[in-house]
């Protein structure tokens, strides 16, 4: 049975060392081009609620918004992986942040287990090919609305499957709408990770 090991440790946290990852406050004027070197990740306490979760669910077919430098793929492609297998479908904006994913998938052995989509998230997950299991929304921040969380969700909602995950890491309040509003299928919690993480549910 293979176990899994904490991935902010060891190899990430070399990598991230390197990548001086941060987290800046909203900035709408600021342009995810000019930040190529730097991953705006999940934490590690994310991260491992994504694989708890996905592991209690045997998630087989999960996404990555954003993916970013790919701290947030390593924990989804070991839950994946322990799974038995399955596909994390990513999807990133800057070729720098694809191309340094890929190197942190390979160095871990998880490249198998993720397909890195290239280009504007609101096109690259409109055909997820089959019900999700569970969705990370955690793209670049804006001020104005519709926030890219928002529209994101509207996305994917409808191919998320009955008891499938969402988990949003800015809570956007156009987002913290959408999602709260019953009508459109989920139930959600606040939980107190970093700034607020919106854990939700699909019940119908």
């Amino acid at each position: 049975m293979r176990v899994f090991v904490p991935l902010s440790t060891g190899l990430w946290r070399r990598r991230v060392a390197r990548q001086a990852v941060v987290r800046t406050t909203t900035q709408p004027q600021v342009d995810p081009y000019d930040y190529p070197q730097y991953g705006f990740s999940i934490v590690p306490e994310q991260g491992e609620l994504i694989y708890l979760l996905c592991r209690s669910i045997c998630a087989k077919r999960v996404v990555d918004f954003a993916t970013s430098v790919g701290m947030s793929a390593l924990y989804f492609a070991a839950a994946i992986r322990d799974n038995g297998g399955g596909t994390v479908i990513g999807s990133e904006l800057v070729p720098a942040k694809i191309a340094t994913a890929k190197s942190n998938l390979a160095d871990a052995g998880l490249s198998g287990y993720v397909e890195i989509r290239e280009g504007d998230a609101r096109v690259t997950l409109s055909n997820l090919g089959g019900p999700v299991d569970f969705v990370l929304i955690d793209g670049w921040p804006v001020s104005q609305e519709p926030s890219l969380a928002r529209e994101v969700i509207q996305v994917v909602a409808p191919q998320i499957r009955i008891g499938g995950y969402v988990l949003n890491d800015n809570a956007e309040p156009d987002f913290l709408e959408f999602i709260r509003d019953s009508t459109n299928g989920f139930i959600s919690v606040n939980l107190p990770l970093k700034s607020g993480t919106e854990l939700c549910v699909k019940v119908s």
